[in-house]
């Protein structure tokens, strides 16, 4: 019966949430386009179809993902599971102590990416716009990698207390930089791709794991330290896709200047 509330409850937010997108788009279509709505049924069966599925993917996080984001954050960072293995129960922990705690962020942000609604439809669409040139599947992973690489970098961050804009710096730099030599076609996508990654799926499990972390780490500040992945989450998978881009094209021509000294050989 709870349950049965709590999704009511859900839905009903939801619907709130979609009537002033559905107002905009049906507004511009009838007052400033002055065109009927083709197939207007179907138009409307799918936000049907988008209010549910919202509902249900929200009540699942909230029972599901935030508990379970929560609960791995809150054992992992336990100083009592990472002294486990090191000699001296009174020995200071040092940042190598809490390598559990950087694979468990790795993963965590390469899964959660994967499925990351907004990624799939961003990589879908790329693929369609661009003939088949960007691989669905190419375009996710590379994203995944950049933000397994960032959320590591985060939680090495507020282990050791280094300042956050360092971080960010250095790795703004490496995006100007390789916006420069980066193929021109895949430079925007890059840059979205650093936005979707920050969604509904990705967000609750690493907010959580930032602020467990900080939690526990001696001299850490819930507030100051806690945060601040998410930033990592979206400044790498830049990185990563640009070089992604950059090795396909290296790729490329180092195959075809093989075929074309091949040609020239069987000319000569």
């Amino acid at each position: 019966m709870e349950l049965l509330t709590n999704l009511l409850s859900i839905l009903l937010s939801t619907i709130k949430d979609v009537i002033p997108i559905a107002a905009i788009i049906f507004g511009f279509q009838i007052f400033v386009i002055r065109r009927r709505i083709p197939n207007l049924k179907r138009v409307l069966f799918g936000f049907a179809y988008v209010i549910v599925g919202l509902a249900f993917f929200l009540l699942g996080l909230e029972k599901a993902l935030f508990p379970l984001g929560r609960l791995m954050a809150e054992q992992l960072t336990n100083p009592e599971f990472i002294r486990q293995g090191i000699v001296g129960a009174a020995e200071v922990l040092r940042w190598q102590d809490y390598y559990w705690v950087y694979l468990f962020a790795f993963a965590i942000g390469a899964s959660t990416t994967i499925a990351e609604p907004s990624l799939i439809a961003v990589a879908i669409k790329a693929n369609e716009v661009s003939g088949g040139t960007i691989g669905i599947w190419g375009l996710r992973i590379a994203v995944a990698l950049g933000v397994a690489i960032g959320i590591s970098l985060g939680t090495y961050r507020i282990v050791t207390g280094v300042p956050i804009h360092y971080f960010i710096i250095t790795g703004y730099v490496f995006v100007v930089i390789q916006t420069f030599f980066a193929p021109k076609m895949i430079v925007p996508l890059a840059y979205d791709s650093g936005g979707v990654t920050t969604s509904t799926v990705t967000v609750p499990l690493v907010a959580a794991l930032g602020l467990g972390l900080a939690e526990t780490v001696p001299g850490r500040s819930a507030l100051l330290d806690g945060f601040g992945l998410i930033a990592f989450a979206s400044l790498f998978p830049m990185i990563t896709v640009m070089g992604y881009a950059q090795i396909t094209e290296f790729k490329e021509k180092r195959s075809r200047a093989r075929r074309q000294a091949e040609f020239d050989r069987e000319q000569s």
